[in-house]
């Protein structure tokens, strides 16, 4: 169905086809015509952070800021839906126009700006909904929040959501708040760390579980920043790392006429660059912290590459722009594939 409705969706501006593929999504539940979207995907558990997870493919943040979504989203057979990026207050992100499709390079660029309503409609949204599934909830800091202040920003969210997530992600690589990647600097990022988990575990302590922590990496650090970056988390023991987010490279799309346009890229241009980062971090890591492989990943053989280089879940966003709900239980298919394969072998 998906192929006969990308289409019409594509000639709508970006944004617009996103708001109308979520509320089609919602009708399509609410209906019960969900079954006319996509199979459901095998079962294939999967045991990270102390989670069992239906399966290990999930949502990447950012397709359902506000958590408004969950349920429209959870017929699609994700084994987990992460939501977000939010923010204390609530903020618009940056000007239109802020997301562009590259269709011949199934790609997407991207500046939005952690446009959402804020931390406490986030929760409100989540706690109306009837999603039981594992949920992540990515947490980020206010435009206006210098960084010397950001871990306030960070804090207030981590305590907000804690009770409802079933695990939290700590955004400091999105391209599109400035200044934001400037945590990613070693000694910066120990003492941001050293306090998040400090409240992790207190949070943890005083309503009688523990919820698991993740960071959020870029895919534009050298090789000494990554080996920082690695040092520093096995230090303070961060539960988890998601790589990655989108790159400011957009030398692969220069000539697209929407090559130019600033933000992040997404989609097929950087699978490869998001791969060789998470293959290098569970090299350094030595698979002591579990990763999650998000970027480019178009078809199930993507995901299986992903996990056969050190992910123990993946994620998608932008393959879901150009391939529609099926990726989904193809991903699972092709990973389900993988594992048996390891097996006879």
């Amino acid at each position: 169905m998906y192929d006969l409705l990308r289409p019409l969706l594509f000639k709508l501006d970006a944004e617009a086809a996103h708001r109308a593929t979520l509320y089609a999504l919602g009708v399509a539940q609410r209906s019960g015509f969900s079954r006319w979207i996509a199979r459901p995907p095998a079962d294939l558990p999967t045991r990270v952070f102390g989670i069992t997870f239906p399966n290990p493919v999930g949502l990447a943040a950012g397709l359902d800021k506000n958590a408004e979504h969950l349920d429209a989203l959870d017929v699609l057979g994700f084994g987990f839906i992460e939501v977000g990026t939010v923010t204390p207050k609530p903020q618009p992100g940056n000007d239109r126009p802020r997301l562009f499709r590259l269709p011949r390079h199934e790609a997407i660029i991207n500046r939005m700006g952690f446009n959402n309503a804020g931390v406490d409609a986030l929760v409100r949204n989540v706690q109306r909904s009837g999603y039981h599934g594992v949920l992540g909830i990515n947490i980020g800091k206010n435009k206006g929040t210098p960084n010397e202040k950001a871990v306030s920003d960070y804090l207030l969210c981590l305590t907000r959501v804690y009770e409802l997530a079933s695990y939290v992600t700590v955004n400091i690589s999105s391209p599109n708040t400035q200044g934001l990647r400037d945590l990613q600097e070693e000694a910066t990022l120990r003492r941001f760390i050293s306090v998040l988990r400090e409240a992790q575990e207190r949070l943890g302590s005083q309503q009688g579980r523990r919820k698991p922590m993740l960071l959020k990496i870029a895919p534009d650090l050298s090789e000494a920043e990554l080996d920082a970056i690695a040092e520093v988390l096995l230090r303070t023991g961060i539960d988890g790392v998601i790589c990655t987010n989108t790159t400011i490279d957009h030398t692969a799309v220069a000539d697209d006429a929407r090559g130019n346009e600033a933000g992040g890229l997404s989609g097929k241009p950087l699978f490869d660059r998001s791969t060789a980062v998470l293959a290098g971090m569970h090299k350094r890591l030595q698979g002591r912290i579990p990763l999650i492989g998000v970027g480019g990943i178009l078809d199930g053989s993507d995901a299986a590459e992903k996990m056969e280089l050190g992910a123990s879940l993946v994620q998608l966003y932008s393959g879901l722009i150009y391939r529609g709900p099926p990726l989904v239980a193809e991903c699972v298919d092709e990973i389900r594939r993988q594992r048996e394969a390891a097996n006879v072998v």
